[in-house]
């Protein structure tokens, strides 16, 4: 039987957020430490799996595997050597047994609502990079509950993961990760 090991990201700023109101990631939030090693990070999974926005604004010019979360599907379907996934017909299982047969690393650089479904579905991993001195008023948290649970961090602690220990990225922009594991 294939294993899987479901690993998420993000970049957060000091608010939270992945993206300002207009749902786009802010060009200071990004990083060029943090997205070398999220990039190499992406090279090692056998899949990688987004939502729908994510898709259409980062195409998958790398040519990696990739399902795409999507309620205007039926199931799991492949379309143009993309896998397109609707949790509300087909379970994670199923999704995985067609687009990773063999098991593996599977990332979930997600969008918001991807994050907040593997979430209830469970992270092995959820590595979170933090990019400090950035604030997005307004804009898009990285979780939907991560503002009432006071933090991501504390909303991935009650989802039973636990933080290693942090490795700064970039000294000078102030951006470091921690890996959350289960």
């Amino acid at each position: 039987m294939p294993r899987y090991e479901i690993h998420g990201h993000a970049i957060v700023s000091d608010d939270d957020c992945i993206a300002g109101s207009d749902g786009a990631m802010p060009l200071e939030l990004r990083n060029d430490a943090d997205w070398q090693r999220f990039q190499a990070e992406l090279d090692r999974a056998v899949l990688q799996v987004v939502g729908r926005i994510s898709h259409k604004t980062f195409p998958n010019r790398a040519g990696r595997r990739r399902m795409v979360v999507s309620s205007q599907v039926d199931g799991v379907e492949l379309r143009d050597d993309v896998w397109w996934w609707n949790p509300g017909e087909a379970s994670l299982g199923e999704a995985l047994k067609k687009a990773a047969p063999d098991g593996g690393l599977i990332a979930v650089p997600g969008g918001r609502r991807v994050n907040d479904l593997f979430l209830s579905l469970g992270f092995d991993a959820f590595h979170l990079v933090r990019h400090a001195g950035v604030r997005i008023p307004g804009g898009v948290p990285v979780f939907s509950r991560a503002w009432a649970a006071g933090s991501a961090e504390r909303l991935l602690a009650s989802h039973g993961l636990h933080p290693t220990e942090p490795v700064v990225l970039d000294p000078d922009a102030q951006v470091s990760v921690t890996v959350w594991v289960r």
